[in-house]
């Protein structure tokens, strides 16, 4: 396809007003503009006909990308005619989750002296599921620009958009996890669990709580109580993907930010010896997976929580939660990642979580809402404004008032910001598993 630069089209809308005044000065020449116009486009023909003709272009993408991570989409042409593009522009239609606006635009350069050109963009995926780019359109000038030459190819190529793992390859992560490795042989791990192991010499530094009084009594030494650390606990993680959890924080939905939470503790569960499970809820119970053992899973984790949707449905925390608990035979930690959206959706809550903890452990996972805090310390410049203030300490009175509630029937909650979650998340599951609370 060849169309005109604009370039060509000033040149070519200047014969306007040169014919008019050369007719003003020289009425016979009035031509001249019109033959100026002519000639322009004929050269804008000859242009196109004498640019570059493309070969072969490749797209470069990986097949799968992580959601808030970056995500490098190239091309490579190549040229086989003797007429060589000085810069050649792409642009890439692609879905709604690889780029807000739907195309991803870049330039490809020549490779030293070959007939190669490549170019690449970074993008950064929004949201989970499935992208696609659909089509690939390259544009150069010819040798005078005065005119494009563009070609279309369809591309049809989808991209796999996982949850975010990148804390997972995190050096810290990976240099805490490396005493979880075992080896071929089968040893007895002793900690702080809470099945009695055997008894040893009393130590500095150890827990005076442990002190095994009526043994030290009779071998006339202290001795203190050794446990075996438990393991195949069973580790629940309860999504809410319903309306509250899909608003963005931080330009990514706040449920992605939980799945990446959720995903990261699991690792060091089943780095640990735990069964995990995946469990995702809004108008109703959607995903249930079963329990995975050995981080070996832990692909299937994440392929698991790749297809936790986006509902716009308000959550019913009853149903969920009684659901749930009809499918767990043996006791487990439930953690529950969720957003207060309302009193009366937060009452129910609090009233199902309640039969929840007779029989399981609950740990809730709430994010603080930075938007609200910034309207509530914004500076009352107008009537505006301290309604919004108002507003929102209303609705964080609200919020903290439902945590209260939690805590007081028992049940840990965990509120930070998204950046801090994942960290707090794995200190509070190692804390429960240290005191054998599962």
């Amino acid at each position: 396809m060849i169309y005109p630069s604009a370039r060509a089209v000033f040149l070519i809308v200047l014969g306007a007003p040169v014919a008019a005044v050369i007719g003003a000065v020289a009425p016979g020449a009035w031509a001249i503009g019109i033959a100026w116009s002519a000639l322009v486009a004929f050269l804008t023909i000859v242009d196109g006909m004498m640019a570059a003709r493309a070969g072969d272009i490749v797209l470069h993408v990986a097949d799968t990308a992580e959601v808030g991570g970056e995500m490098r989409v190239g091309i490579s042409a190549t040229y086989t005619s003797a007429m060589k593009p000085r810069k050649v522009y792409a642009r890439c239609a692609v879905d709604k989750r690889l780029s807000h606006d739907g195309t991803l635009s870049f330039t490809l350069e020549q490779e030293d002296s070959s007939n190669n050109w490549h170019g690449d963009v970074q993008a950064v995926p929004s949201r989970r599921g499935t992208g696609r780019i659909e089509t690939i359109w390259l544009r150069w000038y010819g040798p005078m620009a005065l005119a494009w030459r563009q070609v279309q190819r369809s591309a049809q190529r989808d991209i796999a958009v996982l949850p975010n793992v990148a804390a997972v390859r995190s050096p810290s992560v990976q240099l805490f996890m490396k005493d979880a490795v075992f080896g071929l042989l089968a040893r007895r791990f002793r900690g702080d669990g809470s099945e009695f192991e055997a008894l040893s010499d009393y130590q500095p530094g150890m827990d005076r709580r442990a002190i095994d009084w009526k043994g030290s009594a009779r071998h006339s030494k202290l001795l203190a109580k050794e446990y075996d650390t438990e393991r195949n606990n069973q580790i629940v993680f309860a999504l809410d993907c319903g309306s509250s959890m899909c608003e963005p924080i931080d330009g990514l939905p706040r449920i992605d930010r939980c799945v990446s939470a959720a995903l990261l503790t699991s690792y060091v569960a089943l780095k640990s010896g735990d069964r995990t499970s995946l469990f995702s809820f809004a108008a109703k119970p959607r995903t249930h997976t079963p329990f995975f053992t050995g981080s070996r899973n832990f692909f299937r984790m994440q392929k698991e929580a790749a297809v936790i949707d986006y509902l716009p449905q308000e959550s019913n925390f009853t149903l969920a939660l009684s659901t749930l608990a009809t499918k767990l035979q043996r006791r487990s930690l439930i953690i529950i990642f969720t957003d207060f959206t309302d009193p009366t959706s937060a009452e129910l809550m609090v009233e199902a979580v309640g039969r929840l903890i007779s029989r399981h452990l609950v740990l809730f996972v709430v994010m603080e809402d930075s938007e609200l805090t910034e309207l509530r310390d914004a500076p009352p410049e107008s009537s505006e404004a301290v309604a919004e203030s108002v507003t929102a300490q209303a609705l964080l009175d609200q919020k903290k008032l439902v945590v209260s509630k939690l805590k007081h029937i028992g049940v840990d909650v965990i509120e930070a910001s998204h950046k801090d979650i994942g960290t707090r998340l794995i200190n509070n599951y190692l804390r429960i598993k240290r005191r054998g609370q599962i």
